[in-house]
């Protein structure tokens, strides 16, 4: 097994969907799940990406891992699913600037519809909105950012989550594709892999910083959700301007969904960006998390 750090330098190259750098991370990632004892199986899908995204392919090839620790004779379904997509993305402009677009891009159309009703000039409205739409128009996909926050910490996360608990503690992984090309992967297992999820337990794992407070973007609010939340005393919520695979996960026929995130603004700023590189974390994050879920799920 790779001690975290080299684990995390290991991890954070650009890998794009589909490019060798992919390849590379996910035969890694397998050969850490087996050096814990896991059995990872590929899943193998095809999917067309989110058309918000330009610079795209038509359609998206992708593979998702699933682990479970194949001790129990016959194997038994997880109560509890540690899930993180393996994916990185570059983009021209940072995920804070395309909050700042789709903010605006919301505003102006709002405006227009206020102005209309009470007579007012359009102009103000009409420029908020292109403020927005111009932002939005550099949403396009490269193959630059290593992604070391988002999200080779969130993988680290886990691997280390596996270390911490009890070898008896019935777990599983998910570590899911393509979900920067719009979730691809965490909706092509639910859509072909459902009964892996039935009543289930999701906890997914998406850029964890070292500043900043730790968020729980509770998709289906549960018992371990909740206890995870205290444990690292998270802020929670029921919505979040952010895309991430819980959304997908929460909407499959899971017991209950929860996404942990942790960071600010400045956090915003780096997502996406070739600034999203090792050097700029300690894993101090990575290692609060992982020790408030392993306390969190090794209660009886």
């Amino acid at each position: 097994m790779t001690d975290s750090a080299a684990l995390l330098r290991a991890l954070a190259i650009p890998r794009l969907v589909g490019t060798p750098n992919h390849g590379r991370v996910r035969d890694l990632l397998k050969r850490e799940l087996e050096a814990r004892g896991f059995a990872a199986e590929e899943h193998a899908f095809s999917a067309r990406p989110s058309r918000l995204l330009l610079g795209t392919p038509n359609l998206v090839h992708g593979v998702n891992l699933i682990a479970i620790h194949p001790s129990a004779r016959p194997p038994v379904r997880p109560s509890v699913w540690l899930a993180a997509h393996y994916d990185s993305k570059g983009q021209p402009i940072s995920m804070a600037t395309r909050i700042v677009g789709a903010s605006a891009a919301v505003l102006g159309a709002v405006g227009i519809v206020v102005a209309l009703a009470a007579g007012w000039t359009l102009i103000p409205a009409l420029i908020v909105l292109a403020i927005g739409v111009a932002i939005g128009a550099g949403n396009r996909v490269t193959d630059r950012s290593p992604g070391a926050l988002d999200n080779a910490t969130g993988l680290v996360a886990i691997l280390g989550i596996l270390d911490a608990l009890p070898r008896k503690t019935h777990v599983g992984v998910l570590f899911l594709d393509a979900e920067e090309f719009g979730l691809v992967g965490a909706r092509a297992l639910v859509a072909e892999r459902a009964a892996l999820l039935e009543g289930a337990a999701v906890i997914n794992f998406d850029s964890l910083d070292d500043r900043g407070r730790s968020l729980a973007f509770l998709h289906q609010p549960g018992p371990v959700g909740r206890a995870v939340a205290a444990e690292l005393g998270a802020l929670r919520g029921r919505w979040l301007p952010v895309i991430v695979d819980g959304i997908a996960l929460g909407r499959g026929p899971v017991r209950e969904c929860v996404t942990i995130m942790k960071g600010n603004w400045g956090t915003a700023r780096v997502v996406h960006t070739p600034r999203d590189r090792v050097e700029r974390l300690t894993l101090e994050g990575v290692r609060e998390v992982v020790a408030g879920v392993a306390r969190a799920l090794a209660v009886p």
